[in-house]
């Protein structure tokens, strides 16, 4: 795959894809800008290369609608403010006044175009959008790692109308990363896996076992493999259909002299709140009146332990309701362990990299991937179609 630092960029129109993504609170305000931040090495080397940037990105699910609330005008305020220098919204990201602008610019402008799923093209990976999204421009820098496994126009579709195309310093530390924590791992390798449901995470389970010496399960997925062993779960989150799924990968791991650890104590509650009653059990002692809603010490010191020696971490998905207090502790707990762990460690972005960002322990772990869905993709053993794109 070809990258940033291998393109000619000098007096070039560039398309550059990125994540502007960000959230936004109820006044359309930024609460957190790191999307923005991550690609500022690729927007920066490419205007001190002499190029003319055409920044392009999707905000949040407008159906294919042009919608005020959907709009990247904050980001485009926010880019401005960390550049020092205004950032152009473009009103649409194809048609003649978006075309105007890009021939308009000298060496060294910018602009954003106005988010791509406006356009019902974008999602579908429609060939004639992508062509019009790619008129006025002769390069194509992809940098939107969190976008890559969605097979949509502006990183698919319209890689076909550039002979000149490649990665962004974010997508190429992406893929740099994960070759080196799950291709190519330093041993022994360490897998956390938490968050809400088997189903979501059955294929990168399906194939961690294979690549993995330690699996450590959490968050309410973990209640099905309880299940699976018998135990009653209460009110819990299960999926029912899973459990015999859940039973026979704990017996593959086994076969293959994996370590597959599944919580011993949990912290329950009533129900899924920040005030509700709360006990610490053991699992074999849930009452059919509560919820396991994060994993106990006596789990924590167990995964702590078989964190001890690894050389390679890598975790997605929270093992408990870490977002209300009650619930919190066993998560931070192994924030902690793999922090203070000498390990290549990687946070598969998502919540998991939310906790650490709360937690200040963001600069003791080796990435903090900006991909959630795309992380997961990966770990799942697929490729990904931005990346694919690039590669033919």
């Amino acid at each position: 795959m070809n990258n940033i630092e291998q393109m000619e960029l000098e007096g070039k129109r560039v398309f550059l894809r990125v994540d502007f993504n960000v959230p936004l609170d109820s006044a359309g305000k930024i609460t957190d800008d790191n999307r923005i931040r991550m690609v500022l090495p690729t927007i920066r080397y490419a205007l001190d290369h002499g190029a003319c940037l055409a920044l392009a990105s999707h905000m949040g699910r407008p159906k294919g609608e042009r919608k005020l609330e959907f709009s990247l005008r904050p980001a485009a305020d926010r880019l401005g403010e960390i550049l020092g220098r205004p950032v152009d919204l473009a009103p649409d990201c194809i048609g003649p006044e978006k075309e105007s602008l890009i021939r308009e610019m000298k060496a060294g402008d910018l602009v954003l175009l106005e988010n791509l799923r406006f356009h019902p093209g974008e999602t579908k990976n429609d060939e004639s959008f992508a062509r019009e999204l790619s008129l006025g421009t002769e390069v194509f820098i992809n940098d939107a790692f969190a976008a890559c496994h969605r097979a949509h126009a502006s990183v698919a579709a319209i890689v076909k109308f550039y002979k000149e195309k490649g990665a962004g310093f974010l997508l190429r530390k992406e893929m740099e990363t994960f070759e080196q924590s799950v291709k190519k791992p330093e041993r022994p390798f360490a897998a956390i896996i938490g968050g809400a449901k088997v189903s979501d995470k059955l294929g990168v389970l399906d194939n961690l076992i294979n690549l993995v010496d330690i699996l450590l399960i959490g968050g309410a997925m973990a209640n099905t493999f309880l299940r699976a062993q018998g135990y009653n779960t209460g009110k819990s989150l299960v999926e029912e259909d899973l459990v015999e799924t859940a039973a026979k990968l704990m017996k593959r791991a086994e076969s293959l002299g994996k370590v597959l650890l599944v919580p011993t104590d949990a912290v329950t509650g009533a129900e899924l709140s920040a005030d509700t009653s709360t006990r610490l059990t053991s699992v074999k002692d849930v009452r059919s009146d509560e919820m396991i809603l994060d994993i106990g010490p006596d789990t924590v010191d167990r995964y702590k332990k078989a964190l001890v020696g690894a050389k390679t971490i890598v975790w997605n998905g929270p093992v408990g309701a870490f977002e209300l207090e009650p619930f919190s502790k066993g998560t931070f707990a192994l924030v902690d362990a793999v922090a203070a762990s000498s390990a290549f460690s990687v946070i598969g972005g998502g919540d998991t990299g939310a906790a650490v960002a709360r937690s200040g322990k963001k600069e003791q772990v080796s990435y903090i991937s900006t991909g959630g869905g795309a992380f997961l993709e990966l770990l799942e053993g697929k490729t990904l179609p931005g990346v694919a794109a690039l590669e033919e």
